[in-house]
């Protein structure tokens, strides 16, 4: 075992957990550079607003400009409705967690400081 993860372990720190990776539409896609290139919006304030990392639009929006937007995806099996919501579901779970960590972690150091 790696000596950095021994030493999180026994300083008992959670190991970072990696949010799962998300799955998008090809309608929500062109939808969402739509908003970018025509609507004026900026491509970090439609990111923040649909929960997207802002690599992951300006990508789209690169390959849209090439004309082959389209084409992003295609390799990918069309999934079912339950196994959407299941992600969905999965995704937003690994956040809560991580905001209940940072949440534990603020509430040991204000408990900290009030001593």
């Amino acid at each position: 075992m790696d000596t950095n993860v021994l030493l999180n372990l026994k300083r008992g720190c959670q190991m970072k957990q990696r949010i799962p990776r998300a799955i998008y539409n090809k309608e929500f896609r062109e939808q969402t550079v739509k908003q970018v290139t025509e609507d004026g919006l900026s491509a970090n304030e439609a990111a923040r607003r649909l929960s997207l990392p802002p690599s992951t639009l300006a990508n789209w929006v690169k390959v849209a400009k090439a004309g082959k937007l389209g084409k992003i995806g295609k390799t990918q099996r069309p999934l079912t409705e339950i196994e959407l919501e299941l992600a969905r579901i999965k995704r937003e779970l690994a956040e809560v967690k991580m905001e209940r960590d940072l949440l534990k972690k603020a509430a040991a150091y204000v408990a900290k400081e009030a001593r």
